[in-house]
């Protein structure tokens, strides 16, 4: 079996362990191109195990760097995701809904997706049956 890096099996050594380990079961051995390393061998295999714990290592790096990065943009006020939909677009979609119009329909004239209109559909609903929940235990 041939592969590109070692990296692209994957980040953790235990998985690629049981990856090579299940791959000589079948009887196959592995050959990694760019590294140029083949498991077929004592020291492929040694090389193999040993990238798996630097790919590991990066993995880990990257992570924290990652989050860290996060922190620090997120204490300077820096907001993630996408920007929410203006209200006076979602009263729109409410207001067509609440006409009978279709969701299709809604999301054409109202310009946003179809997944915005039925988030809100499925708010209104909500709305109504916790009103009804309300009411009834009243």
């Amino acid at each position: 079996m041939a592969s590109w890096s070692v990296d692209r099996l994957g980040r953790s050594l235990s998985d690629l362990v049981a990856f090579l380990n299940d791959i000589q079961a079948r009887g196959c051995d592995l050959y990694l191109h760019q590294q140029a390393i083949d498991t077929s061998t004592p020291s492929g295999r040694m090389l193999f195990q040993m990238l798996g714990v630097f790919a590991e290592f990066e993995r880990a790096i990257i992570t924290s760097r990652i989050i860290a990065g996060q922190a620090r943009a997120k204490s300077k006020g820096v907001k993630f995701g996408r920007p929410p939909v203006a209200p006076i677009r979602i009263d729109k979609v409410r207001k067509a809904l609440a006409e009978g119009k279709s969701i299709r329909a809604v999301a054409k004239s109202t310009g946003v997706s179809t997944a915005t209109v039925m988030r809100t559909k499925r708010s209104m609903q909500t709305v109504e049956e916790d009103r009804g929940e309300t009411v009834a235990s009243a």
